[in-house]
């Protein structure tokens, strides 16, 4: 690839041939403001439909121009600071504002919304414009996801996630002038169409068009009845996340802090959801080798993403057989505190909550699945986010920053460093290995770390040897990664003998319900090594080696695999409507 010179603001820079005016002016340190374009670098996504038109430059001798959407030629003279091109972006910014709600004191995406801070930056005090003010019907259809496209501002940022990115293709833009709009196929609730419930739109959504679904208020109310008895479990990406809503550094290891906060907000328990990831990877491991031995259905696909599972529910549903029958850690933990659990505090089940505190807004979709049930009671009764407890550390006054570090209940608080990796894509796969490798080799695992399928690459593949068996693995996170991996295996062009699939990039660290990343990939990287710099640390970091779980099976399942477990920790997948 050869290289062009230009100048911006009389600045020489010298970029690739293709660049856009936007990524250019990057390189010397102008951030020219947009809010339709969306650049995750690292997993080979930089798109703009250029519908905002708010990152206007002047170009010499033609007039304005977007620079999201412009690619650089030699001898280019661009600027971004003459009055023409600050002129033109606030004009644009008050016509989007002209058509859109004024609450921003409730919106749930004050002080985290681009557009108001676009606002700021360009110290707009005044719309001179008045708009019709477009109207849409709320939804609130989904247990994961709030619709109020009213806030809509055509940036379709979510419609690339959802349709590039994830390759779903739920949203798309209809109507023109004040009734152009992002919508569902004819309209419909988002319940009923083949959403996943990743998240991902909500997550890169600039204004509080789409957001998560909030439980605060029910957690509040358990909390607050004398007659419950509230368990909370924290999935392993919340902690490495939960900090940065509290100035703390991306990828600081909050664990001890957000237990603290927990107990201070009224949890009669706090419990590890890396306890319910040990317990996936004993049963998992269990139904790997059982067809690698047997000639079972291979390869096999984890299923711990309730996101990824609807997808080929909807998308794949000639596959079915192929997933892991396990439920997801969120679900496994749910159904042993509601029976093992239970029975060995003494309180009846109904009198117990179980909430979950999740990185992912399809968890809450999860927990409401009919297939999550005992004896009509949910396994898991709430799922919030790692953004929704944070909220609830700041309405009660919690600083992080200045809590001491708590360690879980017991027992199940215990986890191995394998159980905390799962919130990083290629985890529940290295956990997985790990296990099987010490089960097929009937000895420990003299080296644990399998680093070929660590990384937030969208797809990674590797082949390890264990007990002279050539293990062929894959990885994949972002469902429209998946998407390419399952089309190889339905058209027989794959061989692996396990796949670990991940809804969303970089897996559980940049789930929908994480505090807002804004397409810093940087932010991932640091959740991500800071999982496994805990897992380093453990002295315990193969799955069959936790003693709670020992302990579990000793005196409640049997063994991995057994009647018991099936009846408890596994569930059935159904065909679902294409459309």
């Amino acid at each position: 690839m050869y290289t062009i010179k230009i100048k911006i603001n009389d600045i020489p820079v010298e970029v690739e041939a293709g660049t856009t005016i936007l990524r250019a002016a990057e390189k010397i340190g102008i951030k020219i403001p947009t809010l339709c374009h969306l650049n995750l670098h690292d997993f080979k996504v930089d798109h703009t439909p250029a519908s905002c038109r708010v990152c206007q430059v002047e170009l010499k001798g033609k007039g304005l121009i977007t620079s999201c959407a412009t690619s650089v030629y030699e001898g280019m003279e661009v600027f971004t600071n003459t009055q023409k091109a600050l002129r033109a972006r606030r004009v644009v910014l008050e016509m989007i504002l002209s058509d859109h709600p004024k609450d921003c004191l409730v919106c749930d995406k004050s002080g985290n919304c681009e557009l108001q801070s676009l606002g700021e930056q360009l110290h707009l005090r005044n719309v001179r414009f008045k708009g019709r003010m477009s109207k849409h019907p709320l939804d609130f259809s989904s247990q994961s996801i709030a619709r109020d496209m009213s806030k809509c501002i055509m940036c379709r940022r979510c419609e690339t996630m959802c349709n590039t990115v994830q390759t779903v293709g739920v949203l798309s833009n209809t109507g023109r002038g004040f009734d152009a709009v992002v919508d569902t196929p004819m309209h419909r609730p988002l319940q009923d169409t083949k959403c996943t419930f990743c998240g991902q739109c909500a997550a890169v959504c600039p204004t509080g068009a789409l957001m998560g679904i909030e439980h605060m208020a029910d957690v509040w109310r358990v909390l607050n009845d004398k007659n419950k008895f509230v368990v909370v479990q924290t999935a392993p990406a919340t902690r490495v996340a939960i900090g940065e809503m509290f100035g703390m550094e991306p990828g600081t290891i909050a664990t001890g802090q957000m237990i603290s906060g927990l107990r201070r907000l009224g949890f009669d328990r706090v419990f590890d959801t890396s306890f319910g990831a040990d317990l996936t990877v004993m049963e998992e491991t269990k139904e790997f080798i059982d067809r690698l031995n047997n000639g079972g259905r291979l390869p096999i696909l984890t299923s711990c993403c309730p996101s990824w599972v609807k997808f080929f529910e909807h998308q794949f549903p000639d596959l079915l057989d192929i997933p892991s029958s396990c439920k997801s850690p969120q679900q496994m933990f749910g159904a042993i505190v509601k029976t093992f659990y239970a029975k060995k505090i003494g309180i009846n089940p109904k009198d117990i909550v179980v909430v979950s505190i999740m990185p992912c807004l399809a968890k809450k979709y999860e927990a409401a699945r009919d297939e999550h049930q005992i004896e009509n009671m949910h396994e898991v009764d709430y799922s919030i986010s790692t953004r929704e407890l944070g909220f609830m550390f700041e309405e009660a006054c919690i600083d992080l920053t200045h809590l001491p570090k708590e360690k879980y209940d017991n027992p199940l608080g215990e986890s191995t460093g394998a159980g905390v990796i799962f919130g990083s894509s290629g985890g529940v796969l290295e956990a997985t290995l790990r296990n099987a490798a010490e089960i097929l080799d009937k000895k420990p695992l003299q080296n644990v770390d399998f680093h070929e399928v660590r990384g937030l690459d969208g797809f990674k593949e590797t082949e390890v040897e264990i007990n002279g068996i050539k293990i062929k693995a894959g990885i994949s996170c972002g469902l429209g990664n998946a998407r390419k991996l399952l089309e190889k295996i339905r058209k027989k062009e794959a061989d692996y003998h396990i796949i670990e699939i991940m809804a969303c990039p970089g897996g559980c660290i940049g789930g929908g319900g994480q505090p807002f990343h804004h397409g810093n990939t940087e932010i991932l990287q640091k959740r991500s090594e800071a999982l496994y710099r805990i897992d380093k640390k453990s002295k315990k970091r193969v799955s069959s080696n936790n003693e709670a779980i020992k302990a579990l099976y000793d005196e409640f399942l049997d063994n991995p695999g057994s009647s018991k477990a099936h009846q408890l920790l596994h569930t059935i997948y159904r065909k679902r409507n294409k459309e």
